[in-house]
């Protein structure tokens, strides 16, 4: 089943990684325009220095500008502040996530050392980095390792965010933006109108989703060829930048197997 996804910006001086994770499930993401380490960042200020174009700049601005102007000071001054040449490589990776993060709203956490998080703070510009972070060295440590400790921070704030939810639910009712009946909610999922999806764990519903008439078709049984509707619109409103919230059937804010939050 789909819940919400948080990421995880694994940090040290040698390499970046970032995962995306859910309750279940943590995968790495493919990072273009992100120096792999401090010497490849600040290599990369020396080259558009001397007026070059440094291969892998993805999205970076044309013209040789770099994307740290204004920031910091030159490497030839690094000696004014100790962690300044860091400093600027965090800037780059920042740059560099913008593209990828800039339509998500998911939290994301920091993991590494301790005293390279504030260093990061400072260069951050995702509105949604939380202030908890996984300190310790990450290099070589296994996703499910980062995922287990990752969640330990992100589930408190899940909560909170469902609980608010589920209160915007209750106040919507009546007023045309929720939907409750599991066709409506297929439909909506597909076109992109669901912001918020509840979907009770342990339910299945089973049949087919026809997209060129958006008409759905229930069986009582699983038949050739059927799909989980509820998975079915969690995965639409996934691919919609929608949230989806997996809870237990006593804790959906209506009494269906789906409910969700319309964004018109």
């Amino acid at each position: 089943m789909a819940t919400a996804i948080f990421f995880v910006l694994a940090l040290s001086q040698k390499e970046v990684r970032l995962l995306q994770g859910t309750r279940y499930s943590i995968s790495e993401v493919e990072l273009q325009g992100v120096p792999q380490g401090i010497a490849e960042a600040l290599r990369y200020e020396d080259v558009e220095k001397k007026g070059h174009h440094y291969p892998g700049s993805q999205g970076r601005p044309a013209g040789g500008v770099s994307p740290l102007a204004g920031h910091g000071v030159g490497i030839e001054d690094a000696t004014h502040e100790p962690h300044d040449p860091i400093l600027r490589y965090f800037q780059q990776v920042d740059t560099g996530l913008r593209a990828f993060l800039r339509d998500e709203h998911a939290p994301l956490v920091l993991a590494g050392v301790e005293y390279l998080l504030p260093i990061y703070r400072r260069a951050n510009t995702y509105s949604y980095l939380l202030a908890e972070g996984v300190t310790g060295n990450p290099e070589g440590l296994r996703p499910e390792a980062i995922q287990e400790r990752t969640w330990a921070i992100v589930q408190p704030h899940f909560q909170r965010a469902q609980e608010e939810a589920t209160t915007q639910y209750r106040h919507l009712v009546g007023t045309g933006r929720v939907a409750g009946d599991i066709s409506a909610i297929v439909t909506a999922a597909y076109d992109g109108r669901i912001d918020t999806l509840f979907v009770a764990l342990g339910v299945q519903l089973w049949g087919l989703f026809h997209s060129e008439n958006r008409t759905v078709e229930f069986h009582p049984e699983a038949m050739a060829g059927d799909e989980d509707l509820l998975d079915l619109a969690a995965m639409y409103t996934l691919l919609r930048r929608g949230t989806v919230y997996a809870v237990a059937p006593e804790q959906m804010p209506d009494r269906t197997p789906a409910a969700a939050i319309l964004r018109y």
